[in-house]
């Protein structure tokens, strides 16, 4: 947790006004049970209600004082924490913004969303505990101490036995307790994960009537986190009683060793009271750190995981400094392979072929052949294992990322909607797209009857799959940009939507670099170059009818789509 309270430094004039308050605090309360001694000594045991008065109006105005101190210190920790919370917050979705996939996937979207929002909230409790109680106990411990030996060194001897066995105690139970709050925040994670995935498959699992088995998964996960909660509360649960034994225990013994001292005259009633007091304040106080013992080993373990969030071992990609000369929207790869982390085998394995700008370069090829990863490496969400990976003829691994990415606009296999309008979907693609910008690219999208329907809910679940791909095709075509990817965003129009909607894309960029991703022949029937993967290799290149001739994987597709009447017509 230490490596996180670097975010502290802009609160620096909060920490230093909150020791003074704390300190202040402090002082306020170990002046108190002189107050009372004198009083008790001077005034009640004289019968002089004048001075018992007069001591009386000053221990309010002490009181008083320290409440004071004790209030604005809170409101102040409490400031300096959320401000805490609010800037590591900011720093973990900056970090995460800069992953690269494999990152992402590495730690999961639960535990991320885990991480940014309760993991934060552990933390900023135990700032606040610590920033109140981590001053204010040690100066109260020592304070009391030295002012309770200076009342009477005979009964000091019992606070010199009973202080260190509590803590003694203290700090076993908290060996014992944080590696069980490491594992609450686990058990969160896969609470979370359960949760996320019931929420945003709810159609499937219907459709499937597996609610029954999602139950189970979602109690199963809760019941583990809740049996480890409760393990660790009754652990927290048992170290309260016991800490106010030894307070008890510490007050019987000085009462019972006082009055033998008061009644042989070594002290008097006062001082045994303002001893009882004082040993009360710094027990009080060691409760406190007791509490903070509950706090601080689950904020150390979420500290620990927003430190991996922050710290990752795999850098994000580095950020290139060449800027390109020309222009033009080329898409070259060179021998370029890819393998995912962890597997056995690669995805990609020596992929050459160049997209030139004005032409629709088609990718197709069965399930799993690398359609999606190959066009996921241009804007650089992966990096070649070896290869090159040309924009306008510059490595994309040269050029800054941000310079890169205005050059791509890009439609995904799951079209991604936001909530709001759908005007406000194809304006995210381009904030400052003219409104007649975005009336063409909706309607060369034959997505124009959709900017006059009412609000889209999140992930675009009130609409079809054929609208969400239009939006989503609309939103890029509302982007200037040289090089446009469309990486299977056409599987769910139909035949006619299609057609006008692939005329209407070669009408309005029609100068640009189309790389198109389908699993549909009739999506790249006229496309001017056809790249056909099978098992993450090359099986063909080139047009629809040499294809027919050439190449046998083509073929095999084609025989599974079209009929004999049509491929007879084509060769």
């Amino acid at each position: 947790m230490i490596k996180l309270l670097k975010y502290m430094r802009p609160f620096s004039l909060l920490i230093f006004l909150i020791i003074f308050l704390m300190v202040g605090m402090a002082i306020a309360e170990l002046y108190l049970p002189i107050i009372l001694a004198d009083m008790i000594n001077n005034g009640m045991m004289l019968g002089d209600s004048a001075y018992v008065l007069k001591k009386g109006v000053l221990m309010l105005v002490v009181a008083i004082a320290s409440s004071s101190f004790s209030i604005l210190g809170a409101l102040l920790s409490a400031k300096a924490a959320l401000g805490f919370g609010r800037d590591v917050r900011n720093h973990i979705f900056t970090r995460v913004s800069s992953y690269s996939i494999e990152e992402f996937d590495k730690i999961g979207t639960a535990s991320l969303i885990t991480r940014t929002t309760n993991d934060v909230t552990q933390i900023q409790t135990a700032i606040v505990m610590m920033l109140r109680f981590m001053i204010y106990s040690p100066i109260m411990c020592v304070g009391g101490l030295i002012m309770a030996h200076s009342v009477d060194t005979g009964l000091s001897v019992i606070l010199l036995f009973m202080i260190p066995a509590m803590l003694i105690f203290i700090i076993i139970m908290a060996k014992y307790v944080m590696p069980l709050f490491t594992k609450i925040q686990q058990f969160v994670d896969k609470l979370n994960l359960v949760l996320r995935e019931n929420l945003t498959g709810v159609r499937v699992n219907r459709a499937f009537n597996r609610q029954r088995h999602e139950e189970k998964r979602f109690d199963d996960a809760n019941r583990d986190l809740t049996e480890l909660a409760i393990r660790v509360n009754r652990i927290m649960a048992f170290i309260h009683p016991v800490v106010m034994l030894f307070m008890n225990a510490t007050a019987i013994l000085i009462i019972w060793f006082g009055g033998f001292r008061i009644s042989a005259g070594d002290i008097q009633i006062g001082d045994m009271v303002a001893f009882l007091q004082y040993a009360m304040l710094i027990m009080f106080s060691i409760i406190m750190v007791t509490m903070m013992f509950v706090m601080i080993p689950r904020a150390q373990a979420s500290a620990v995981r927003i430190n991996e969030v922050l710290e990752s071992e795999k850098e994000s990609l580095a950020d290139g400094t060449m800027l390109t000369a020309k222009a033009d929207g080329a898409v070259e790869f060179r021998c370029v392979t890819y393998r995912y982390s962890g597997a056995s085998e690669p995805a990609l394995k020596n992929i050459s072929f160049t997209a030139a700008a004005g032409e629709t370069t088609a990718i197709i090829g069965g399930t799993g052949s690398g359609k999606s990863t190959l066009v996921n490496m241009i804007p650089r969400f992966f990096d070649a294992e070896s290869g090159q990976i040309l924009v306008d003829g510059v490595d994309v691994r040269e050029q800054p990322i941000a310079e890169l990415r205005k050059k791509l606009s890009a439609v995904p296999q799951t079209a991604a909607l936001f909530s709001g309008s759908a005007e406000d979907n194809i304006r995210f693609g381009s904030e400052d797209a003219a409104a007649e910008k975005i009336k063409s690219a909706a309607e060369v999208s034959q997505a124009d009857s959709l900017i006059m329907e009412s609000e889209i809910s999140r992930g675009g679940a009130n609409l079809s799959g054929g609208q969400r791909q239009r939006l989503a095709i609309a939103r890029a075509l509302a982007r200037e940009a040289e090089v446009y990817i469309f990486d299977d965003c056409f599987s769910a129009l139909d035949f006619k939507t299609e057609a006008e909607l692939r005329g209407g894309l070669k009408r309005a960029i029609a100068s640009k670099t189309r790389i198109v991703v389908a699993q549909r022949i009739s999506t790249i029937i006229d496309a001017d170059k056809i790249v056909v993967l099978n098992d993450g290799e090359v099986a063909g290149i080139g047009t629809h009818r040499e294809l027919l001739k050439t190449c046998q994987v083509y073929c095999e597709i084609a025989r599974s789509q079209l009929s004999e009447e049509e491929l007879s017509d084509e060769r």
